[in-house]
């Protein structure tokens, strides 16, 4: 890949196990050819605002947020996170059904995310009347608000599927299973998008060296584990596997079909809902 002498190209990307997994080998410049990207590190709802704002070369964004930004980057068919069961969830502290949310006041993480167009989607069909407040909380803020009665229930995403219990808290409902059940496609959770102006030369290296980086960590796992736990935020090593076994897989590698179908179809479907600006003829095309 040619580098600019300039500066070294910019990627941001959460400091979450899949994302540190995929990247680990680019990353470290352990890519023969490829030079070694400097990282910034930020939650996703920051790395959407920093799409909106141009600020890096590549990010890892909600797949919610495409539709304000593909004018000026376009998505990559590898390296984001699709799959199967592996949707947020609505927590609540007391067992429920869909209709108990009727009115109530629910914390999520962003407005900006594919949870919460799934959350939106789901409503829409399974709350009468549909839900109350939407109140926007940091992320590890969520359960614990759940928990203490602040708000009526949370939408939380990634590790939380797996920890909500030490909260005492239930899952009422999960988004991406009612999406699978509906829809037959994986569930769109986060992308990568690299600025047009790189140029389709370019825009296609960057695609080759993340597919790399993604082999090469499934490869040799080990390899990556010092960065994976580096910046796990102190999860658990075996929550952190898990973390990785479900959100990278084959659409990591590629979209393919399904991958490009689950995208269109999610957007498609938040259009019609008002939720997000329709998409351009050819906005998901690549280089």
């Amino acid at each position: 890949m040619t580098q600019s002498a300039a500066r070294p190209l910019t990627i941001a990307y959460s400091p979450c196990p899949n994302d540190t997994f995929v990247f680990d080998a680019w990353a470290h410049g352990r890519i023969p050819g490829v030079p070694a990207p400097a990282v910034t590190f930020a939650d996703i709802d920051i790395t959407n605002g920093m799409a909106e704002r141009g600020e890096s070369d590549v990010l890892k964004v909600s797949y919610a947020v495409l539709p304000w930004v593909l004018d000026d980057y376009a998505l990559l068919p590898c390296g984001g996170a699709l799959g199967r069961g592996c949707g947020p969830l609505v927590l609540t502290r007391e067992p429920g059904a869909a209709k108990d949310l009727a009115g109530k006041t629910v914390a999520v993480p962003s407005e900006r995310s594919t949870a919460y167009l799934l959350f939106r989607l789901w409503a829409a069909a399974e709350v009468p009347g549909g839900v109350g407040e939407i109140r926007v909380l940091p992320f590890h803020e969520i359960m614990p608000a759940v928990r203490d009665g602040l708000v009526d229930a949370g939408l939380v995403i990634h590790e939380a599927r797996f920890t909500y219990q030490n909260y005492g808290l239930h899952s009422l409902a999960d988004m991406g299973e009612h999406w699978e059940l509906t829809t037959g496609l994986p569930i769109p959770l986060g992308a990568i998008i690299a600025k047009r102006s790189l140029g389709a030369e370019r825009l296609r290296e960057l695609a080759d060296a993340i597919r790399t980086s993604v082999r090469m960590a499934w490869d040799d796992p080990a390899a990556s584990r010092p960065y994976v736990l580096e910046h796990a935020q102190e999860m658990d090593p075996r929550v952190a596997d898990q973390h990785i076994g479900l959100y990278v897989n084959e659409f990591t590698a590629d979209l393919g079909e399904d991958g490009y179908a689950a995208v269109r179809g999610l957007l498609t479907r938040a259009a019609a809902e008002g939720l997000v600006p329709p998409l351009g003829p050819n906005a998901l095309e690549f280089a």
